[in-house]
């Protein structure tokens, strides 16, 4: 199953363009899943779309599969189903359940159980309940799932967000060290301090399969990223950031989307002196991106299936570039070095760390920074080196005679 992700800058049109997207697919006869956060769902595009005046959230938990919405019935056997992820209500599940499993930890230290009535999210709920709305979207029945997610920033902290925090419950508990339960009271004797209860391992382990089922949609080799920009000052900034924190993350990008185009045959003076400006910043991101899709200015608010119709011209599955490859080289004989390369399009020297820690390499690319895991035969090697050519980083590794193994 397809899967694509989209994000742009905040205001460029994120919703309608994934709305468009997904109604185009249906009506090409595919089963699509829309995910969508869209906060006012009695007036936004998407219920006009479904045929509908739209159906406010309620407090009934939901899966990805819930039909939240749906069109009628569509040419070709195509059918699309909308999924509005309810941050509050998820919160409220998990803080529940999670409760429930430690009651006789919460007993023995005297602590009031919360109700449903009286808890209220906490920052961060958006997040997890959209990464459990992407984990379920690609276990559903569909042949394509449109995610519209949040804007540019936002979204490459959320698709950096399973590995991060993997990493950390990984660290502080290591479930290769989990002792027996059994030897618990001893350890604890032992070592002069509790020992983790069973619980909270148990807890771990669930969430490390999450985080582990959301961060494989993410990196599936289905998975793209559609980039809507609206032609400004800040749409080539934008689109350097999304290239550097997808690469990054070993994610392709599907296509870039220059939306809310003005007419170029205007006779009002006004309206043309904005459009020449909007069609120079246009021509900087066709020297950026190479290819990209236009859009055109409804002169309103796309209301409906018709004005939805208008802006699917984007191709479904025409990726700029394959997803970013981390390749070892081998080149021991000519230079007595293994290459890692590692792709950062747009990437530049003066912003540009790298620190090895143990089995990681921890590098920072201006605001992004992220730990990758050495390959096996990496791990034998000191970093010697590293360069960076045309969006190219390769780090070198001289084999360490002490732990490579020796060929006659």
């Amino acid at each position: 199953m397809r899967i694509i992700l989209v994000t742009g800058l905040g205001g460029a049109g994120r919703t309608t363009v994934a709305a468009a997207t997904a109604l185009a697919e249906a009506r090409a006869g595919h089963r699509v899943l829309l995910v969508s956060e869209d906060p006012d769902p009695l007036r936004g595009p998407l219920p006009e779309a479904l045929g509908g005046p739209g159906t406010p959230q309620d407090s009934t938990p939901r899966s990805a599969d819930d039909e939240q919405g749906s069109t009628p019935p569509l040419p070709g056997g195509g059918s699309l189903r909308v999924h509005r992820p309810d941050p509050a209500t998820d919160f409220r599940r998990e803080f529940l359940a999670l409760q429930a499993r430690s009651g006789a930890a919460l007993d023995l230290l005297g602590a009031a159980p919360f109700e449903d009535a009286e808890l209220t999210e906490l920052p961060g709920s958006r997040q997890f309940a959209l990464l459990r709305a992407l984990r379920d979207a690609a276990a559903g029945e569909h042949d394509l799932a449109v995610v519209d997610l949040p804007p540019l920033p936002e979204a490459l902290a959320l698709l950096a967000l399973p590995e991060q925090l993997r990493r950390y419950l990984r660290r502080l508990l290591p479930p290769e060290r989990q002792a027996a339960r059994a030897l618990r009271p001893m350890l604890a004797q032992l070592a002069g301090v509790p020992m983790p209860a069973q619980w909270l391992y148990e807890t771990t382990a669930r969430w490390e399969a999450e985080l582990a089922a959301a961060q494989a949609v993410a990196d599936a080799p289905t998975t793209r990223v559609r980039l809507v920009l609206e032609p400004g000052p800040a749409a080539v900034r934008a689109l350097r950031t999304a290239r550097l924190g997808l690469a990054l993350q070993g994610l392709a990008l599907d296509a870039v989307v220059a939306n809310r185009l003005l007419p170029a045959d205007s006779e009002d003076p006004w309206l043309a002196g904005l459009t020449a400006q909007q069609h120079r910043h246009l021509a900087e991101l066709r020297t950026a991106a190479g290819v990209v899709h236009e859009l055109p200015h409804l002169g309103r608010d796309p209301r409906g299936a018709e004005d939805l119709a208008l802006l699917a011209s984007v191709p479904p599955a025409v990726p700029l570039a394959p997803a970013p490859g981390r390749e070892v080289e081998d080149r021991r004989e000519e230079d007595g070095v293994l290459v890692w390369h590692l792709a950062l399009p747009g990437a530049v020297k003066e912003e540009l760390s790298l620190v090895r820690r143990g089995d990681e390499l921890l590098l920072t690319v201006g605001p992004f920074r992220r730990h990758l895991a050495l390959p096996g035969a990496l791990r034998r090697c000191t970093v010697t080196g590293a360069g960076l050519v045309d969006g190219d980083l390769r780090v070198r590794f001289t084999p360490d005679p002490g732990l490579w193994p020796r060929t006659p």
